[in-house]
Parts: C-alpha cells; sequence; structure tokens
C-alpha cells in the first residue's frame, strides 16, 4: 500500500475516533479531544512529507517496522497528557502573579501571624509566664467545666421517681436509684433516705451538712482562676516597668534623647502590658461561665432538698397513720 493509501487509512481512523458530535460534549472534553486531533494529524503530516524527502536525496529506503494504528494513538494521547500536565505555579500564573501575591501575604499576615510576631517582640522571660497564666487558667477552667456540665442532671424527674419508690414503700430502691445517678443532687438525696427513719430535725440537719460539702466541691479550684486573673495583668504592668527602666538605662548610655531609644523600649513594655491584660480578659469570661454553672446547681439542689423533705415527711405521716 502506498503512502497515500495509509494516510488515507490513517484519516479515516480519525473520523471513526472523533466523531462530530461536540455539540453533545462538555466544553473541557471537546478541547481535550481538539488537541488529540492536531497532535495526531501533525504526526501524520509529519510522516507523509518525511517520505518525499527521503527520495529526493536518494537515501535508500530503510526497511523500518509498520507503526500500528495503536502505537500511534498511544504516543499521541502520551504528547496530550504531558501538554496538560500541571505545571509549577510561576509556569499556571505567571512569575509577577506568583511575586504578587506574595507580597500580598506579607503585607497583609493573619490574626495569628500578628500575635506571634507581638509575642516575639516583648520581653521574652515576662511574656513566657504570661502564656504560663494563660495556659494553666485555661486548663482549670476547662476542669471546671467538664465537671459541672456532667453534674448536671434531671432533678425533676429524679425526685419524681424518688417520690414514687418511697410512695409504694420501696426505700431500697429509691437509695439504689440514687446511688446510680451522678451528681451533686442524687447524693443529697441519698444522704436523706439514709435517715429516713430519723426525726425530720436530723434528716434536715444531713442534708444541709451535705449540701455544703457539695458546694464546695463545685468551687473546688476557682480561687486558682481567680489568682491567674489577677496574675495576667500584674506581670504585665511589672514587665512595662522594667520596660521603661531598660529605656531609661539605654538613653543614660546613649547621652541623648533618642526618640528611636525611647519608642523601642516602650513598645516592649507596652506588649507586655496588652497580652496580660487579653489573658485577664479570656480567663474572666471562663470564670463567669462557671460562676453561673455552680449558681444554677447550687440552687437545684435546694430546691430538690425541699422537695425531698417533703416526700419523707408524707412518708412518715402515712406510716403514723
Amino acid at each position: 500500500m502506498g503512502k497515500d493509501g495509509r494516510f488515507l487509512d490513517f484519516y479515516c481512523y480519525l473520523c471513526r475516533r472523533f466523531p462530530h458530535d461536540e455539540g453533545k460534549r462538555n466544553p473541557y472534553e471537546r478541547r481535550n479531544e481538539m488537541k488529540k486531533k492536531h497532535i495526531l494529524t501533525i504526526l501524520a503530516l509529519t510522516a507523509v512529507l518525511a517520505l518525499p524527502v527521503a527520495a529526493q536525496t536518494g537515501e535508500q529506503p530503510v526497511n523500518t517496522p509498520e507503526v500500528s494504528v495503536a502505537d500511534t494513538t498511544a504516543a499521541a494521547s502520551t504528547a496530550m497528557t504531558d501538554s496538560l500536565a500541571v505545571g509549577s505555579p510561576e509556569e499556571l500564573i505567571g512569575e509577577d502573579d506568583v511575586a504578587a501575591l506574595t507580597a500580598m501575604a506579607a503585607e497583609n499576615p493573619s490574626l495569628h501571624q500578628q500575635l506571634k510576631a507581638k509575642f516575639v517582640e516583648g520581653s521574652a522571660g515576662f511574656m513566657s509566664l504570661v502564656a504560663i497564666a494563660l495556659v494553666l487558667g485555661l486548663a482549670l477552667c476547662i476542669e471546671r467545666i467538664i465537671y459541672l456540665t456532667l453534674s448536671e442532671i434531671n432533678a425533676k424527674r429524679l425526685l419524681a421517681d424518688i417520690d414514687k419508690k418511697v410512695e409504694a414503700g420501696d426505700v431500697e430502691g429509691a437509695k439504689s436509684l440514687c446511688r446510680d445517678t451522678r451528681g451533686p443532687v442524687a447524693s443529697i438525696c441519698y444522704q436523706g433516705l439514709m435517715h429516713i427513719d430519723e426525726t425530720m430535725d436530723t434528716v434536715e440537719r444531713s442534708i444541709v451538712s451535705y449540701g455544703s460539702v457539695q458546694s464546695a466541691k463545685l468551687e473546688r479550684g476557682c480561687s486558682w482562676i481567680t489568682l491567674f486573673i489577677a496574675m495576667a495583668p500584674s506581670l504585665g504592668f511589672l514587665g512595662t516597668v522594667i520596660g521603661m527602666v531598660m529605656s531609661f538605662d539605654q538613653i543614660q548610655e546613649a547621652g541623648d534623647i533618642s526618640p528611636t531609644i525611647v519608642a523601642a523600649g516602650m513598645k516592649v513594655a507596652l506588649i507586655t502590658t496588652i497580652f496580660g491584660i487579653i489573658v485577664a480578659l479570656i480567663l474572666q469570661v471562663f470564670y463567669n461561665y462557671i460562676l453561673s454553672k455552680i449558681e444554677h446547681l447550687t440552687a437545684q439542689m435546694e430546691e430538690s432538698a425541699i422537695t425531698l423533705l417533703d416526700t419523707i415527711m408524707k412518708h412518715k405521716l402515712r406510716n403514723h397513720a
């Protein structure tokens, strides 16, 4: 088969391989197939044009193996894949655009980067103490929040179940229910039921005494939180004073009041104060939230104690009747 016949067969293969149904394809598929057609056409034209040049130069024909259509298609597909490969950012959007984006990121740093830069600019000793106060204070706050959250229960439903069991004469079942329920409310109810056979004064004293114990457990660790709240700004103020002293020392060594020397020392001094106040504000928010949960649990304990005393009183009246 001559060269014209091979070229005609290859062109027919292209027509069968890539039919003219571009209207049914999305733009991305049409673009990829157009690239395939261009690459395969260029390869075919190169092969056709290379034969006359070899004949004109008088070269002897070389026995080359027949190149199948599948091999040609595989080579074209490889070339297309290489052309569509994702390059570096400079190749995709240009070096100038990459430089502009880098400069924009440097001019507009994030809040985290700004805080880290200011932390480094401050005095390392006092800034580390402020950071330690923040970490320890947050650890105590998180521990208290978890403990108080686990202590909250549906007190009304618990007392309703206790009242049903006591009314039915199942005091041991009511005690078991209180033992299996977490929280200070269940503990107070259990203490009241332990003295159900004694006088009402004894029951009331036991409930009040154990309620005080539970309140102390709820407030455990809060004094340390208040300590860190007061310590953080104090450390910041101490850093400010020391920074001002350092500024005056630098002025004394220079022998002149230079704005640059004064500004450098004052900047370090004020940064420590800013971070100390920020730490105190963060811990104060958590501390107020903890106090609100403690007040809620305390009110729940008092209400449950009154309801339990009424339940025990009814039980005693039924037994005496």
